[in-house]
């Protein structure tokens, strides 16, 4: 029998697991997962991760991507929630929907999407916004 450290040990060991969907591979459907991915083949659905998603040149999403961190080399399209960063080499194709942490894109990425930033909006506390207002 597991005592409660040793299930919280593993926990933490499943989170940093990576999975790979190899290249010649076609999966329609759902994914949720703790540990990263590597997408070389194709996946037709969601999937959602509190890990990294990295797209190898050969590689495809077609859906919902919802991850923690993405490095794309290959091809999206669909609607991408990446809460820290997002990073196009110039090989990616990204097609769709696209709310980031941030955002880094190399010369030669093909970026066709609708983008918001989070943090990139500073929300204005009441204070401020009177200070603007008397300002305008």
């Amino acid at each position: 029998m597991f005592s409660n450290q040793k299930n919280s040990k593993f926990s933490t060991e499943i989170s940093k697991e990576q999975n790979r969907i190899s290249a010649g591979t076609i999966i329609t459907g759902d994914i949720e997962a703790k540990g990263g991915f590597r997408i070389e083949g194709t996946l037709k659905g969601t999937l959602k991760t509190a890990g990294k998603v990295v797209i190898s040149k050969g590689g495809f999403i077609e859906g919902t991507l919802d991850c923690q961190n993405a490095d794309f080399e290959g091809k999206f399209s669909g609607k991408l929630l990446v809460s820290e960063t997002l990073t196009l080499r110039n090989t990616a194709v990204v097609n769709g929907e696209v709310k980031a942490g941030k955002l880094a894109i190399e010369p030669g990425a093909n970026f066709n999407a609708t983008c918001e930033m989070k943090g990139a909006v500073k929300s204005l506390n009441k204070n401020e916004q009177k200070e603007t207002e008397r300002t305008a």
